[in-house]
């Protein structure tokens, strides 16, 4: 979906058009190739593991601010292996990895709505995104 978004937002390039139209269970691999081929074609350097790990963090914060991602679904595709930086991004990322599967009835809600107010703390707070067109960044 981000391929999408870069083209509607006016990047392109033919592996970003490629990407864009691969289907969403598609080969992780062939997947990363082309990512990287497409920033490479627009011109945009592959960021370090660091600055990749917050951009998930805050990506992962927005989806979820927005109500394009559950709270289930920002916990599976977070990696623990993600660092912090600043206190919204600390919080979000310790919140989430409170999640279990046996958590019962009566702890899941509690934990999804701290896990949406640090999410939408994290997505106001934040100005990483603002250059690659994460929807709800703040501008710089």
């Amino acid at each position: 979906m981000l391929a999408a978004h870069a083209l509607v937002d006016g990047r392109d390039s033919p592996a970003l058009r490629e990407l864009a139209g691969l289907p969403r269970r598609s080969d992780e691999t062939e997947i990363r190739e082309l990512y990287v081929q497409a920033l490479d074609e627009l011109g945009v350097p592959l960021p370090n593991e660091e600055t990749a790990g917050r951009w998930l963090l805050v990506s992962l914060a927005v989806g979820l601010a927005n109500a394009e991602l559950s709270p289930k679904d920002v916990a599976d595709r977070l990696s623990m292996t993600v660092a912090a930086r600043t206190p919204e991004e600390t919080r979000f990322l310790s919140i989430a990895a409170d999640y279990s599967e046996w958590m019962g009835a009566d702890e899941l809600p509690e934990w999804e709505n701290g896990l949406r107010t640090a999410a939408h703390s994290l997505a106001a707070s934040t100005d990483l995104g603002s250059g690659i067109g994460v929807p709800g960044s703040r501008r710089s």
